[in-house]
C-alpha cells in the first residue's frame, strides 16, 4: 500500500490514450481500434522524467526490504531532485508522493521534526487538490503522532503538548479527508456526464 501513490500515477499516465485512425496522416482522427502511444499523449521528457522517479522509487523499496533506511531515503530524495517539464501536474504528484514516503522513512529513523518539515514543504508547493496532496496530510497526521511517541505521557509539562499534538493529527487526517470526499464528488460528477 506504501507505494499505491506511484502506481496511480504510472497508470494515470499509461492510461491517457487517443484514438487515432492513420499514423502518417498529420491530421488526427478519432478510431476505436486503435490506441496511442504512451509518447503521442505526454511529452517525452516527462516520461524519462517519469521512467526515473519508478526506478528510483523501485530501488528504494529494495533498499527498505534489505533494512537501509539510509540507502531508500537517498534513493527517495533523488526522486525529489529530478527535472521534470514546467508545470506538469504529474510532476508534482510523483514528488508529493516521494514526499510522503520520505517523511515516513524519516520517522521510522526518529527524525521526526524533518519529516514534518519534508511534508509542510509538499503542501505548501502543491498547487491543486490531488489524492497525492491528501496523502501528505494523512502522513502529517503520523508526524504529528510521532511527536507525542518521542514525549514522556507521564510528565505533567507535557500534557498541553500532547493534547495539542493529538488535536493537529486530528486536524491534517480531517483535512486528508476533506479533498478526497471533494474529489469524489468531482469525479462522480464526470461519470454522470
Amino acid at each position: 500500500m506504501k507505494y499505491v501513490g506511484l502506481l496511480c500515477v504510472v497508470t494515470l499516465i499509461t492510461a491517457c490514450v487517443s484514438c487515432t485512425d492513420d499514423r502518417g496522416n498529420s491530421e488526427r482522427k478519432p478510431s476505436v481500434t486503435q490506441t496511442a502511444e504512451p509518447t503521442d499523449v505526454i511529452d517525452k521528457d516527462l516520461m524519462v522524467s517519469l521512467s526515473m522517479a519508478k526506478n528510483f522509487h523501485h530501488k528504494a523499496r529494495v533498499y527498505m526490504s534489505d533494512g537501509k533506511l539510509v540507502e531508500a531515503i537517498a534513493s527517495v530524495r533523488e526522486i525529489l531532485s529530478l527535472q521534470f517539464p514546467p508545470n506538469a501536474d504529474e510532476a508534482e504528484d510523483v514528488r508529493n508522493d516521494a514526499r510522503a514516503l520520505l517523511a515516513k522513512l524519516l520517522v521510522s529513523r526518529g527524525q521526526v521534526e524533518e519529516a514534518m518539515t519534508v511534508v509542510t514543504e509538499g503542501i505548501a508547493q502543491s498547487r491543486r487538490a490531488s489524492f497525492f496532496v491528501a496523502n501528505l496530510y494523512t502522513v502529517k497526521g503520523e508526524v504529528h503522532e510521532a511527536r507525542v511517541d518521542g514525549l514522556d505521557a507521564n510528565d505533567p509539562a507535557n500534557a498541553a503538548r500532547i493534547k495539542a499534538e493529538h488535536h493537529a493529527a486530528i486536524e491534517a487526517w480531517d483535512k486528508s479527508n476533506s479533498i478526497n470526499m471533494t474529489l469524489q464528488k468531482q469525479l462522480m460528477l464526470e461519470q454522470q456526464r
